[in-house]
Order: C-alpha cells, then structure tokens, then sequence
C-alpha cells in the first residue's frame, strides 16, 4: 500500500532513478565542458537570450557559470569549479572533467557489478589517498635557487596560458605575468595589480607598467605633473555649491532671497575645501563628483584634484600609495595621506590617464592589455587572471610538478599498485578511480586530434618502466620529456583538482533521494 506523504507540488525520484538523475546530469557537465581541455582545447561562445551580450571562452568556471542549470548535481559540478577557481585560479575544467569521469566508472560499477555505492567511495578514498602521496612524491622544490624558481614561475605561466586565447604570444606573457608577480614579493594579494583594457592594436601590445594608471584627468587648469605627491583620498559629496532644483521646495518673496540661500552653499563649500587645504597636499582624489566651484577652488590653492575615481579605484590607490580614505576633514593629524613620486597624465591608444610613479607600496603594477575586441580583450583578462592566480599561490606553495598528463599517469600507476594490496570488491574501485585519472591524458590527446588509444598506451609503458617525467608533447603528437619541454604546473593546482573531484564525487554517490519541492510559504489560516 503507498501512502502520499508528500503535498501536491512536490515529487521524488528514489533508488536507481535518482542515482541516475545526479549521475546523467553530473556527466553531461563534464562533457559539455571537455572539449576545452588542454593546449588543443576548442572554446564555447555564450549568447544571452534577452540581449545582444555574447561571451567568447574556454574557462570551466566562466562557461559553467553563465549557463542556468537545473540538475542539482550538475549545480555540484559548478560549486566545485568556482572554488577551483576562488582557491587557485585555474584547473577548473580539469576537476569538473575528473568528477565527471569518476560518477562515469562508478555508475558502470553499480550498474555491471552490483557494487554498493559506500563500498565505491570507501574504494576512492584509499584511491585518492595514493594518488596524492604519489602526487606529493612527485613534486619538486626550487623555491631555495631564485632564477631556477623564476624559471618555474615562466614555465607555470607558459602551460597556464598554451590553453588559453594568449597562447601565440605566451613567451611575452609569461615574462610579464611572472614580473607582475615578483614585485609582489611573497603576497597573494592580487589588489596590487591592476589590469586595464583599451580596445585597438593587438595582443602583443599589451605591456606591464611599474606604477599605477587610473583612468582619469586632472581638473581644468591644473598642472599635467605633479611631483612629490601628497595625495588625500576622499568619499565626499563636493557637488551642492548649487542648489538641487529637482526635489527642493523653496518659499521666497524675492530672487535676492534665492541668491542668499546660493551664496550660503558657496560658503559652506568653501569652508570645506579651507579644512581640506590645512591637510598640506597638492593632490586631491575624490570617489564622487567635484563641481565647478570647489574644482576653481582647488586650482586657486594649487591642489591638482581627480573627480569620480569609482570605489574599486579609491580602494586600490589607498592600499599603493599607503593613504586612507576619508570622509570628514576637522582633524588633519589623524589622517593617513598617501604619497607617490610622480604623478602625470599619460597616452594610451586615444585616451588620456594618470600614471602613479614611485608609490609607497612599491609592488603596484599596472598590466594594460590592448586588443581588437571587447571578446577579446574580456577573454585575456580571464586568462591573465588564472596565470596571475597560480603563480601568486605558487610563491606560497612552491612546489611544482610536470603536466603534459605526466602528473595524472604517476597518479594513476600509484594508484594501480595500491588496488593489488586492496581487498574485494573495494579492489575494482580503486582500479575505477585510476581509470578516471587516465580519462584526462586521453581527452587531452582527442582534444589535439591525436589517436588517444596510442599515445596513452605509450606514455602509460613509459611511466609504469620508470622514465617519471614522460608526458605528451601535443604539438608533435609524441611521447616527450616534460622537464626538457617544461611543461610545468603547480602542485597546489592538480592537488586541488584530485581533492575536489574526488569528494564531489563521494556527495553524489551518497545520493539515493532526490525530492522537488517550492519553498514553503506562510499559511495564514492555518499557523
């Protein structure tokens, strides 16, 4: 007999059914997302339906994210690219790719051999604890020889960016990305590098500045350079020197009256702009807008002052040039200025902007990226930010290993060794898990055009005979040294990406309910 426990507008798929939703839906993720895999990697243009806005990408976490999805586990597949790429920057198609391919070789388990699916995440995790302590075996440490770390740093940059839109020009990149991140000197915070994107010329334009751009000019009839700058940074409003007609209300007898009420806001102005001016700078940068009048008034004291500089661009200046930003000014000796050798308006393209020089923290840079289209150009930020991500963690964890599907091949081997000291049905788990990590060299080599049947076979006899540095060289379609070739990636990265597949793929396995039902709303007769 069945009892309907469940209200009208809910419904419940249970037992094979529901594994095969969170299975078919987590799968269908990583295939969507496959294709973009590695240095041969194809890219996915997003169109948005409501309006004309289209997107150019190969990024795991940009693709995913973009697309509504409305299977709950494909929405795991999602989170754990996001955090992929929150947590390190890149490697957020691989993990979607890996979690993909494990739910793939735990299904047939269930579905072929009957196995439990407790009894397949226990088979995991003795798998994922071998293939990360072959992983960690693997890794090498040059953080003790500069220039050997410096060249890890380009190799790492290099391999980042041979998947992405900047590959043709990855030597120049990687130079840029990896004196981005030195200046940095050990921090991670990315605050420090700004990436500003002007449309015209090409790629290879593109260049790294040791100061900071804003995209601003100075006020009218002010001096284009200012050197030895003390700069106050400010969140205030500098534009009611005239009354606001909209909204404003005013009984008067006469326009004399109107014209006190003016000249009453003029005076307050005024004496705003005196307390700013006991502060002792020559440079004023306010988040809002600054009228007319103070801007005269500023001028008239030999203050340079910048209007409008948004939120992101205050809090950025504050942190290089070491100021402040403040909203009142009655106690000078309180306030934080912040200071920088140079300041001049400089010509990029067509556009005009104001160029920091010689700032208090000295690791601000500034990447301006040039290119033909705003596809483009959106692209190479992306693609920028993941090489800065993994090279700014990379300072941290310095440890590195070799990619070219070396590191998943190790991996795997490892993880074969460990399924012959497994017992029972615990056994072909582990063997599935080793499997999976295979899938990533394969779909790397059908992603290049390459017969992946072969070239696997072949790197996997070169591994498991003991040359550990085998990978595939793509351009070629061979087996290869990756040390010689330096194809480089960061430990942190592919370590992530085993965690993270692994445990997204335990959640799903654990599901055997899958309920739909619309938040609850309040009864009101009935409370």
């Amino acid at each position: 007999m069945s009892v309907q426990i469940f209200g009208d507008q809910v419904t419940e798929e249970r037992a094979e059914n529901a594994r095969m939703s969170a299975f078919v839906g987590a799968i269908a993720v990583g295939d969507l997302v496959k294709s973009t895999l590695g240095p041969k990697g194809m890219d996915k243009l997003l169109q948005s339906a409501s309006s004309d806005r289209s997107l150019v990408t190969n990024d795991g976490a940009t693709i995913l994210k973009s697309i509504p999805l409305d299977n709950p586990a494909a929405k795991v597949l999602v989170n754990i690219s996001k955090v992929q790429d929150d947590e390190v920057g890149d490697g957020t198609t691989s993990v979607t790719v890996l979690s993909a391919e494990l739910l793939r070789e735990a299904e047939k388990l269930i579905d072929q051999s009957k196995i439990h699916p407790q009894t397949i995440i226990e088979g995991y995790r003795i798998a994922s604890h071998a293939a990360l302590k072959a992983l960690e075996n693997a890794a090498v440490d040059n953080s003790s020889n500069p220039e050997k770390f410096r060249d890890d740093l380009v190799h790492i940059a290099k391999t980042t960016l041979s998947s992405k839109i900047l590959s043709q020009d990855k030597e120049y990149f990687s130079n840029l990305t990896t004196d981005a991140i030195l200046r940095l000197k050990g921090s991670t915070n990315l605050e420090h590098i700004q990436i500003i994107k002007i449309l015209g010329g090409k790629l290879s334009d593109s260049f790294l500045d040791e100061g900071f751009i804003l995209a601003k000019k100075f006020g009218n009839n002010q001096p284009k350079r200012i050197e030895n700058a003390k700069i106050l940074i400010a969140n205030t409003t500098l534009d009611t020197d005239k009354v606001k007609i909209f909204g404003t209300k005013f009984k008067v007898d006469s326009t004399s009256k109107l014209a006190e009420l003016e000249k009453a806001e003029r005076e307050k102005m005024k004496s705003k702009i005196m307390k700013i001016s006991k502060f002792g700078i020559n440079t004023f940068i306010n988040r809002q807008l600054i009228y007319d009048y103070p801007e005269q008034l500023f001028t008239d004291l030999g203050i340079n002052s910048i209007e409008h500089a948004d939120f992101e661009g205050v809090e950025r200046l504050a942190l290089v040039t070491g100021g402040e930003v403040v909203s009142t000014f009655d106690n000078p000796e309180k306030c934080k200025l912040g200071e920088c050798d140079l300041i001049e308006e400089i010509i990029i393209g067509e556009e005009s902007f104001l160029k920091f020089s010689g700032c208090k923290a000295g690791q601000a840079c500034t990447i301006v990226l040039r290119g033909a289209t705003e596809q483009v150009l959106d692209e190479a930020e992306r693609s920028l930010h993941d090489a800065l991500s993994v090279l700014s963690q990379t300072t941290k964890e310095t440890r590195t290993v070799l990619g070219g599907g070396c590191a998943e091949m190790l991996m795997s081997k490892a993880v074969d060794t460990e399924a012959q000291n497994v017992d029972g049905k615990k056994s072909l788990a582990v063997e599935a898990f080793a499997r999976a990590l295979r899938q990533l060299p394969t779909i790397l080599a059908d992603n290049a055009g390459f017969d992946s049947s072969e070239l696997i076979t072949k790197l996997r006899s070169s591994i498991y005979n003991g040359i550990a540095t085998s990978g595939l060289d793509l351009n070629n379609g061979t087996i290869a040294d990756m040390r010689e070739l330096g194809i480089v990636e960061s430990y942190k990265l592919k370590r992530a990406v085993v965690g993270s597949a692994s445990e997204a793929a335990e959640v799903l396995l654990r599901v055997d309910n899958i309920i739909r039902a619309k938040p609850r709303t309040a009864n009101r007769q009935h409370m």
